[in-house]
């Protein structure tokens, strides 16, 4: 009797925890589901009032008026900026990050956020856990020695397991309030030069006027979020004069289900496109209702460009997987580039010459699903036409991948991306 007691208690705990540890993998590996089923149509373009009102509306984020916009292109020039704003900040830091490891890269920003911190200036650091994890324990030991308050976003707890799949994968700083930083660029060695001289290639901006205050909004949602505590006072949210002529707009996109506005923003901008759209993303892996808008963007007479990267790629997996769904597209005319020199890492939409959009989002389901994403929409022609340019200026030195590539890569490669695509829609 007592064995068989024993055997009961042993299979129930058993089943317990392959139950739990199940559920955890499910709620990871499966993202919430789409909430936009159908082709978008519109009868207006980026051109017209009735697009701004809609993005503003369906999108729940105010399009603001007055801002100044400065682009850095890579590694060097991005920190550089960075660090000079560290360093004159006078009040208030607040940093979020996905990727934070490596010497040369992370040093230079733990010193000048310490110094920051010494001198009187308040500093929250939200840093990913996943994407932190390679860095020295020492660093953020140093940090929150020095007053520097960090968080490790989703660090590993067992009240946290369900959502540790539920990345921030945002880049934004702010400075007092006052200057913001958002784009593509992580804080790693990769985007310094090698012995080769070679980095990841990147584009990021520094932003000024009153979109900052709704980029700091988006900070303060996920500091809310991981700590507890809302962020509120001059310090964080002073007042804002105009500081340029770009109407802007901070989109943000969470997990949480009706938060996934990444994707919603992108299909009705495509839908609205008339003449070209120019995509610049680090991961190409969207879901094939996003794939059909492109087709069908191509098939109403739209130009369309895309930059990926090549072989270079640090997640060749989802490359592979990506590469495996290219034919449609290819048929329909759809041109794909590839960049050559160097992991091509940056994230830039323009729609029209009308409309651009920069931030964190790549063109895949991490993006559009699982992770907090930031991005900036601008409503301005001219720097519309200037994102357009950035992708254009680096698709110089890309190669065109065309039908017959297609057509004649190896086995292993399609094998390596059936396998892929298996996990491609949770990765």
């Amino acid at each position: 009797m007592k064995r068989q007691t024993r055997l009961i208690a042993s299979t129930t705990i058993v089943i317990a925890l392959l139950f739990t540890v199940g559920s955890v993998l499910f709620y990871n590996a499966m993202p919430s589901p789409k909430r936009l089923l159908e082709p978008v149509a519109v009868d207006f373009d980026t051109s017209d009032d009735d697009f701004r009102r809609s993005m503003g509306l369906i999108l729940e984020q105010p399009i603001v008026a007055g801002n100044r916009i400065e682009p850095f292109q890579d590694g060097e020039a991005i920190y550089a900026a960075m660090l000079d704003a560290i360093a004159a900040a006078e009040e208030s830091i607040t940093f979020e990050t996905f990727e934070f490891w490596g010497e040369e890269a992370t040093e230079p920003f733990v010193d000048a956020l310490i110094a920051a911190a010494e001198r009187g200036v308040v500093v929250h650091a939200l840093i990913d856990y996943v994407g932190s994890i390679s860095a020295a324990t020492s660093k953020f030991e140093r940090l929150d020695e020095a007053g520097v308050e960090v968080i490790r976003w989703r660090k590993p707890a067992w009240y946290e397991l369900a959502h540790f799949n539920h990345r921030t994968h945002r880049k934004l700083m702010m400075v007092d309030g006052r200057v913001g930083f958002i784009g593509g660029a992580n804080i790693t060695d990769s985007w310094l030069p090698d012995d080769d001289g070679l980095a990841y290639r990147d584009h990021h901006f520094r932003v000024e006027g009153p979109v900052v205050g709704n980029m700091q909004s988006a900070f303060v949602d996920t500091w809310l979020d991981a700590s507890g505590r809302l962020l509120l006072g001059e310090i964080y949210f002073p007042e804002l004069e105009t500081a340029g002529e770009l109407d802007a707009q901070m989109v943000t996109s969470t997990p949480s289900e009706g938060r996934h506005r990444m994707r919603k923003m992108l299909m009705v901008a495509i839908a609205t496109a008339e003449q070209r759209i120019t995509l610049g993303s680090a991961y190409f892996y969207p879901d094939e209702a996003f794939l059909e808008a492109l087709i069908e963007a191509r098939e109403r007479g739209v130009e369309i460009n895309i930059l990926l990267p090549d072989d270079s790629i640090d997640k060749g997996f989802v490359r592979h997987a990506s590469v495996n769904r290219w034919r449609p597209m290819l048929e329909a005319g759809v041109a794909i580039y590839e960049y050559q020199p160097s992991m091509y890492h940056a994230k830039l939409i323009s729609i029209d010459d009308r409309w651009a959009s920069i931030g964190s989002t790549n063109l895949d389901n991490r993006s559009f699903r699982i992770n907090k994403e930031g991005n900036l929409n601008v409503y301005d022609e001219e720097f519309a036409r200037y994102v357009r340019e950035l992708v254009e200026d680096d698709m110089r030195q890309a190669e065109r991948y065309d039908l017959e590539r297609w057509d004649n890569r190896p086995w292993r490669k399609r094998l390596a991306g059936w396998v892929s695509m298996l996990a491609g829609a949770h990765f």
